[in-house]
């Protein structure tokens, strides 16, 4: 069983450095989209989001480094603080079933984006909150998410969240993919939990998908039959 110390914190890994850059293309289904956040330590962040969101629309996930200006970054020389990026995770997911709003929601609610620079013991600018959105859509989302989990969830202390662009994109090595899988008593950031908000307004819960909300649409203006309904959301 892992000692207390380990889990409070962050071991600095020696095993060798790799690099990966962002991959090429791959084979993911048409009309998939992108959503990349940085919330502290990425293992943590991955962990949680593959393990809330599996079969219910998350396609992919990827630990890795955004928002620096140096390029091919590696975990030593990100963890330095010196290169401007952040560990992020980028999620891969299928709008029909997951949408962007949902990922923000839990984003807000699963770390302290109050803390600049910071996620429980962890400081540095590499463990900033942020969300890099991929076009205007996201962008405009993201902005109005945080307003209200400024104004209804968050409301002792300011959200620091930045809200930018996403520019290049780096795979982090191998072993830091799925790394709460291989390392189950590996640490985990103790700022990373799920707080308990009401309800945002608008929020769509995991039964709330798009394309759910999509037939209550056709069936309260009358192009679907109750019972139609019934049917077709019996899997959603």
């Amino acid at each position: 069983m892992p000692s207390l110390m380990s889990r409070l914190f962050r071991p600095f890994s020696s095993q060798p450095m790799r690099f990966n850059p962002e991959t090429a293309a791959q084979n993911y289904p048409e009309g998939s989209q992108k959503c990349t956040l940085a919330a502290g330590c990425f293992w943590g962040v991955e962990h949680m989001y593959r393990h809330t969101f599996a079969n219910k629309g998350l396609i992919d996930a990827r630990v890795g480094y955004i928002g620096g200006d140096s390029k091919n970054p590696s975990y030593r020389a990100v963890c330095s603080g010196r290169t401007g990026h952040a560990e992020a995770l980028q999620i891969i997911f299928d709008p029909s079933q997951l949408s962007y709003k949902t990922l923000l929601e839990f984003f807000y609610k699963m770390h302290d984006p109050t803390t600049s620079n910071r996620q429980g013991p962890d400081t540095g600018s590499q463990y900033r909150s942020a969300i890099f959105y991929h076009d205007e859509e996201q962008e405009k989302i993201a902005r109005d998410v945080t307003k209200q989990v400024q104004d209804k969830w968050w409301t002792k202390g300011k959200v620091v969240t930045e809200i930018l662009p996403a520019g290049e994109w780096w795979d982090a090595e191998d072993y830091h993919q799925r790394y709460l899988d291989v390392n189950p008593g590996g640490y985990e950031c103790p700022s990373h939990f799920l707080r308990k908000f009401p309800p945002l307004e608008g929020q769509l819960d995991e039964t709330n998908s798009p394309a759910r909300l999509e037939l209550a649409r056709r069936a309260a203006a009358g192009t679907i039959k109750p019972s139609e309904f019934r049917r077709l959301t019996q899997n959603l």
